[in-house]
């Protein structure tokens, strides 16, 4: 079953995370491009980190922390 997105945030934050790993499937095919890739999977790293926030908050409003 497909991730359903709860919010536009989330799609949005899901849609660029599939973006930067295109570009990282892509670049691996690039001589010298490690360091690019390395900067790219640190913002998808920080992308997640946003995303989970967000996947987060509908939990604790039901929760009422």
């Amino acid at each position: 079953m497909p991730y359903e997105p709860g919010s536009t945030q989330c799609r949005v934050l899901i849609d660029c995370k599939a973006q930067i790993e295109g570009m990282l499937l892509a670049l691996e095919r690039i001589d010298n491009s490690r360091h690019i890739r390395d900067q790219l999977v640190a913002v998808h790293n920080q992308l997640e980190g946003l995303h989970e926030l967000h996947r987060r908050q509908p939990e604790e409003l039901a929760s009422g922390s």
